[in-house]
């Protein structure tokens, strides 16, 4: 009964994170959303990329091995009634072939209500695969691997917080 009502949640969540990001891109002002490129760099050192937009930031920090750097990019928006903040963090080829060792992914003057990972994103008619629950942990503000359960397979991050303010 639990695991029912968290999933419900869950997918209350999904769907209210997919309506908040299909209206920033539809009818974003100049400021309500922004996205930034960088590359994922492989060697086990400790990497960051971060984007602010009005009082929030989304960071994301992490460590790879394997391969080549990657392009991936990093959107975040704010709600017309600036409620609600999200930060989504992919690779646009969909599938990262680099072995994460370990991410953070932190936001800034908001409150997680929703968060998902993905160790593959839709590219090319695919679809999005998802981590499994155990593989990463979501804390008040920041969502983490979670040690001895992540497969170090990451493509994509959603996460949509809560504004800890309310505007007058």
């Amino acid at each position: 009964m639990a695991v029912e009502a968290a999933g419900l949640r869950r997918a209350r969540a999904a769907a209210a994170a997919v309506l908040l990001l299909c209206c920033l891109g539809a009818s974003a002002a100049a400021e309500s959303s922004r996205t930034g490129q960088f590359d994922v760099r492989p060697g086990g050192l400790v990497h960051s990329h971060s984007e602010t937009l009005g009082d929030h930031s989304c960071i994301f920090t992490y460590a790879s091995q394997g391969g080549t750097n990657e392009r991936w990019h990093m959107s975040v928006g704010i709600s017309e009634d600036n409620k609600l903040f999200s930060c989504s963090i992919w690779r646009p080829q969909g599938k990262s072939y680099l072995f994460f060792t370990q991410f953070k992914a932190e936001i800034t003057n908001a409150k997680i209500e929703f968060a998902n990972g993905f160790s593959q994103g839709a590219v090319g008619g695919g679809s999005d695969v998802p981590l499994k629950e155990n593989e990463y942990v979501i804390h008040e503000n920041a969502v983490t691997h979670k040690d001895g359960s992540f497969r170090s397979e990451l493509s994509k991050l959603i996460i949509v917080a809560r504004s800890g303010h309310d505007e007058l």
